[in-house]
């Protein structure tokens, strides 16, 4: 089943186009790396996919259903939860509290503050702190529980690692790792470390100047034709690089 379909989409910020027809579908249950140099459109597209940023042209579909006139706070009743960039917790409020203002705004399921404290252990010695003063890993795994709080069946990640030692994204990808083998849960997720999105994902697009320059799945995908698609090069000019 399409779990996430987009249909020519395109979105822009003023005059300038963000994102130029991307087409593009997300089994149920499965797993898409979003790749691509600074400025490709990646966040843009996260937000027009959860309804932060109106598309300009094109259609979201979840499940089959058109969303693409939904509000944010509609498209998480109907499925779609995103940790941004920056994970944007509430500095001044409590990890327990951040975690369970998004449970009171999102589905009924099987996500709690218990369930998503099994899935990020991490965060449980922190759950009465203030989420300003925690570490990067930390932050990032609570804006994560926080999308899960929403009961969400497409969970978007914007830059995972951004930011994090190496330590904490082998904890923040050890908890994906395990949504992932329970196969229920379909993520869409901006990754930086190319080697981490190639290794994780069942499905990568690389994305340069708004537009797809490659999708295929990882192990079709060779490093020479990855490494000019992620900075937009095309056939013939990548002698002149």
């Amino acid at each position: 089943m399409k779990r996430l379909t987009l249909e020519n989409i395109t979105a822009r910020h003023g005059l300038m186009t963000a994102v130029r027809d991307l087409s593009f579908d997300v089994p149920e249950g499965e797993v898409l790396c979003v790749v691509g140099a600074n400025g490709a459109g990646k966040t843009t597209l996260m937000r027009t996919i959860a309804g932060a940023h109106v598309a300009a042209e094109g259609r979201v579909l979840v499940g089959g259903e058109d969303v693409t006139g939904l509000s944010a706070f509609a498209r998480v009743r109907a499925g779609i939860a995103m940790s941004p960039e920056g994970r944007r917790l509430f500095a001044d409020m409590t990890v327990r509290e951040n975690l369970m203002i998004a449970g009171e705004n999102g589905r009924k399921g099987n996500w709690t503050l218990d369930s998503v404290v099994a899935a990020f252990p991490q965060i449980e010695p922190f759950l009465n702190a203030l989420a300003g003063g925690l570490s990067g890993g930390q932050r990032q795994a609570v804006a994560i529980g926080r999308a899960l709080m929403a009961n969400p069946d497409i969970l978007l990640l914007d830059e995972v690692s951004l930011g994090l030692s190496p330590a904490a994204v082998e904890g923040v990808y050890d908890s994906l790792g395990k949504l992932k083998a329970a196969g229920s849960m379909t993520m869409v997720i901006v990754e930086q470390d190319l080697a981490r999105a190639m290794s994780f994902a069942d499905h990568i697009i690389c994305m340069a100047e708004g537009v797809k320059e490659l999708d295929g799945k990882p192990e079709t995908l060779s490093k020479a034709a990855i490494t000019q698609a992620y900075f937009g090069i095309h056939e013939g000019e990548a002698a002149h690089v």
